[in-house]
């Protein structure tokens, strides 16, 4: 076994290894760049490297530098990860030559399986059934189009290199086909390095279902089950479960052969997942299609490690290291149900937008034998621009004795989902609490489309807060008041001065004042009156008698009990100033609320909502898409920004002319730049 290995990646998966490294009393090496160079991945290892600058294209894509990090450090071993240089042939074999173990399978596997179209032909030579569409090298556009012409219109053109849902595109008719070839092909070539694309038919109600397999290099190779991820927002994965509901035994079987079948035949050696589409008659005939084969760990790969009780990162150690796989086929089992949910720092409700900032207050749900957090970020932590903006991995198992082991982890991930919390950039927490919560994922209805088809369950037009949330937001300001008074009066000369009490006496009269918050352009004031037995609370004509107490404290955040009446409720609230407005974050029943308060002595309207030809994040531009002096519809795409490796179009807000650009292609943008100068018509 190794004593020391280099881990070449980032994030959750870099501290995921060393987690099962210093367990197994292996030394890690941590690799990072600039922008990584307090990262959290960087903390927990043993050694540290910087490869350099931010962009990944400068650091971890480097293959070089992260060899020569592993030579310096004297590690015998280097495990990639997921994503970067994990499914790179050459890097691989430049490990080979530098007489440095891989942690993965043979170049020539990732060869065969690396890129989209050659793994087609493979497996269409096994007879493995393949989903109609175009696999080969000629990337003629007209060619192309005559192609997707002929499969039949919706299809998706896919990056032939691609994965994570980069480098795709869903094309409803032959009149969007170009625009759509060009910006896939722009994105492929960024994030993986190749243009080339193959095209397929787009199968609406499909099932995305994969099987874990894993090979030695003694000539076993076994299944670990499968995983559904149908529930995918741009082609991306949202949530991931195991085993696949409804999945039959025969039917496991024959997906787990035909996965073990495509290992064998490129000679696999490692973790490995093979994807497959199930049809929309899958439940009737078990009907599936051959996708892709990912030569590396997967993101989701919890989800088996907790159904199987295996560690896999550990089984990918000794694999590596020469050992046999440690069980068999018949040794493996299934107990109970999974399921992961990606923590996004991201706007669901503009299109997932991904989101930057600092981690002002993170509060993850406590971990323990039925929920686990796999992440790479700490308070206090950046979500940066130059990376993927996943801030972690919520897994939840239970094995539902007694009952539904399904909703079983349903409950336990809805329980989880309302005890994060995530104040300083906007995540999909929330989209997520909706989306396992709502009729189709909480009855296994799965296909790609369900966030689609479920869009007025999952986007909700925005509400008002109710009453209770300013009465919770009002209870926290009181009792931080009182808390500061208390500490000021105790470095007085005089700590127990009347004076010094916070408490709103007054002689002969009660004491009344406004606190006044903000949310969506409304006021709303609460009006609170002192009491013996409390704070009077009233808002809109409801009153209650409120009491509360401080359960934890910290500079930004607080846990509160708080009594409204007869009802208890328990509440985070989270001060922040963010661009010169007090911001309340109330966390109460598994929704957070944002609201404003309204400081009579300085006054402040909510801010930083940026106009649509505004930059929604930094980033580059790519393309311009009109030019100056053209009259644009409102709608009209005007230029692409690239950000997060992931392409974004600015449209014209309304009817109007488009006077001048701020930026070229190739300059690279600040959050929240003007990037158009745009004048409106009345026409």
């Amino acid at each position: 076994m190794f004593t020391k290995i280099l881990i070449a990646n980032r994030g959750e998966i870099a501290c995921r290894v060393i987690k099962t490294a210093r367990r197994m009393g292996i030394r890690t090496v941590a690799v990072y760049s600039e922008a990584d160079a307090n990262a959290r991945h960087v903390r927990l290892a043993d050694e540290a490297v910087c490869i350099g600058p931010a962009a990944a294209c400068d650091s971890y894509l480097v293959g070089g530098h992260v060899l020569d990090a592993a030579r310096r450090s004297g590690a015998q071993a280097i495990h990639p990860g997921y994503g970067f240089l994990s499914e790179n042939a050459e890097f691989a074999d430049a490990c080979a030559v530098a007489g440095i173990v891989f942690i993965g399978p043979p170049a020539d596997a990732i060869r065969a399986m690396g890129s989209k179209s050659a793994a087609k032909k493979i497996m269409g030579a096994a007879n493995v059934p393949l989903t109609p569409g175009y696999h080969g090298d000629d990337q003629a556009t007209d060619f192309l189009q005559t192609q997707a012409d002929a499969i039949g219109y919706p299809v998706l053109i896919k990056a032939a290199a691609g994965g994570g849902g980069k480098g795709m595109r869903l094309v409803e008719c032959g009149a969007d086909f170009v625009a759509a070839l060009a910006s896939c092909q722009r994105e492929a070539r960024a994030s993986f390095g190749s243009g080339q694309v193959l095209i397929e038919k787009y199968l609406a109600s499909s099932r995305h279902i994969e099987i874990q397999i894993f090979a030695d290099t003694h000539g076993n190779c076994v299944h670990l089950f499968e995983r559904d991820c149908s529930v995918q927002r741009r082609h991306q994965k949202v949530l991931e479960e195991a085993p696949a509901p409804g999945m039959t035994p025969a039917r496991r079987a024959a997906m787990g052969q035909a996965a073990v079948d495509a290992a064998r035949a490129v000679g696999y050696v490692g973790a490995g997942t093979v994807e497959f589409i199930a049809s929309d008659t899958f439940a009737q005939d078990g009907s599936f299609y051959f996708m892709e084969m990912n030569t590396r760990l997967q993101v989701e790969h919890p989800v088996t490690e907790m159904i199987t009780g295996q560690d896999l990162v550990e089984w990918q150690l000794r694999v590596a290291s020469g050992e046999p796989l440690p069980l068999r086929q018949d040794q493996l089992q299934i107990r109970g149900h999974a399921l992961e949910a990606r923590i996004y720092a991201e706007h669901a409700d503009k299109d997932f937008l991904p989101s930057t900032g600092r981690l002002v207050y993170l509060s993850p749900p406590a971990e323990s034998i039925n929920v686990r957090v796999d992440t790479g970020v700490e308070q206090g932590d950046e979500i940066t621009p130059f990376y993927d903006p996943m801030i972690a991995k919520l897994i939840v198992w239970d094995a539902g004795e007694g009952g539904n082991a399904r909703d079983a982890a349903l409950a336990r991930m809805r329980q989880a989902l309302a005890d994060y919390r995530i104040v300083g950039v906007t995540t999909n927490v929330d989209f997520l609490s909706r989306l396992v919560a709502c009729p189709a994922f909480a009855n296994a209805d799965l296909d790609t489309g369900l966030i689609a088809r479920s869009r007025d369950l999952l986007f909700p037009s925005e509400k008002v807060p109710p009453n209770t949330v300013f009465f919770i937001a009002a209870v926290a300001e009181l009792l931080r008041e009182q808390a500061a008074a208390l500490a000021k009066a105790s470095h007085s000369g005089d700590p127990w001065s009347p004076w010094s009490s916070h408490d709103g006496w007054r002689l002969n009269i009660q004491s009344r004042r406004a606190m006044t918050y903000r949310s969506a352009e409304a006021l709303f004031e609460v009006v609170v009156a002192y009491e013996s037995a409390g704070w009077r609370l009233t808002l809109a004509g409801e009153s209650a008698l409120a009491r509360g107490r401080l359960l934890e404290s910290g500079p930004f955040a607080g846990q509160y009990a708080v009594e409204l009446d007869d009802r208890r409720l328990v509440s985070s609230v989270v001060a922040v100033t963010e661009k010169q407005a007090q911001k309340r974050h109330v966390f109460l029943n598994g929704t957070t609320w944002i609201i404003l308060r309204d400081d009579p002595l300085h006054l402040v309207e909510a801010g930083g909502a940026h106009g649509g030809l505004t930059a929604p994040m930094p980033g580059k531009i790519v393309a311009l898409l009109a030019t100056p002096g053209m009259m644009v519809e409102k709608g009209a795409p005007l230029l692409i920004l690239e950000a997060m490796k992931m392409e974004h179009t600015i449209t014209a807000p309304k009817n109007g002319r488009v006077k001048s650009f701020s930026y070229a292609v190739g300059d690279q943008v600040p959050d929240g730049a003007e990037l158009v100068e745009f004048e409106v018509t009345t026409a």
